[in-house]
């Protein structure tokens, strides 16, 4: 796990199945997401977000002080 000033990484893999599936859900059923002009169905938003997980652009992210999990683009973190 690597640890910054905005939170902690957490490795996606070392997640059960259980509950990635359930993070990435909870990240893309969030209100505000934007998916661009054209809506999709929920297994593919998701399904999307796994593959950007699995090719290590985005990251499952940890806040302590909130207490709350995030997926965030690897690029949106501080360097």
């Amino acid at each position: 796990m690597d640890e910054g000033p905005e939170g902690v990484v957490i490795p996606w893999e070392e997640l059960s199945p259980e509950a990635l599936r359930g993070v990435i859900g909870e990240f893309v059923t969030r209100e505000g997401t934007d998916y661009g002009h054209v809506e999709a169905d929920l297994e593919a938003k998701m399904a999307e977000v796994r593959g950007q997980l699995e090719r290590g652009e985005a990251v499952v992210l940890w806040d302590a002080r909130s207490e709350t999990v995030n997926v965030v683009l690897r690029r949106d973190l501080p360097a």
